[in-house]
């Protein structure tokens, strides 16, 4: 079973609605013993990083999610701000994060060159610079649909899975062991975005 971690942030329902109509079971989670039974965890997130970090808090959920995505190993995957809780701080605001990964979030413009640029990032974007397994297994020149204005930096052991080009090359996805996160909604993201969420479920049976 896939946990959809809903603690007031991100459309958890689009999520449970693909897994859904993949037949892939999976839960809307709010209660921290309704996560002990599931495979893997997905964490969707939008808005700040400080408030999006104080929502989980109040949750209640994160003791739990850290005990058993970091010690038992279980898969984690975070979706837009929802990875960028994973690093220890954010250049958007002043609280730590979950400090699971290596990595820094910057504001997105301070990659920029001389290209204009407006933020936030949004709309439909390519990835590349993935291999084709794993979280992409199957997708060949993805597109994704973006909405963001800050990126992860992956420091460490923390391995980039892909890039994407807004006003340069920016990381649009991690992995550290059984940890993984995109900055890109695969919910909104049609066809390709249903296919991460298909590879994420097989690497829970794995």
């Amino acid at each position: 079973m896939i946990a959809i971690v809903d603690y007031g942030l991100g459309n958890v329902q689009a999520f449970a609605n693909i897994y859904q109509r993949l037949g892939v079971p999976n839960k809307i989670v709010s209660n921290p013993s309704e996560l002990e039974s599931a495979a893997g965890f997905i964490l969707p997130g939008v808005g700040a990083f400080d408030w999006a970090i104080t929502m989980l808090n109040k949750s209640g959920l994160r003791d739990c999610l850290h005990h058993l995505v970091c010690e038992e190993k279980r898969p984690f995957l975070g979706v837009c701000v929802g990875m960028q809780l994973l690093c220890k701080r954010s250049q958007e605001g002043n609280l730590d994060g979950l400090g699971w990964l290596d990595g820094e979030i910057t504001k997105l413009d301070s990659c920029k060159t001389h290209e204009k640029f407006l933020l936030p990032h949004m709309g439909w974007n390519t990835i590349s610079d993935f291999k084709n397994e794993g979280l992409f297994n199957r997708l060949d020149k993805p597109e994704f649909y973006f909405l963001h204005s800050y990126r992860f930096l992956p420091q460490g052991a923390t391995e980039a899975l892909a890039t994407a080009n807004y006003g340069g090359l920016f990381v649009s996805a991690v992995k550290y062991g059984n940890i993984f996160g995109v900055q890109f909604h695969p919910e909104k993201s049609h066809g390709a975005g249903i296919i991460v969420l298909k590879n994420f479920h097989e690497l829970t049976t794995c």
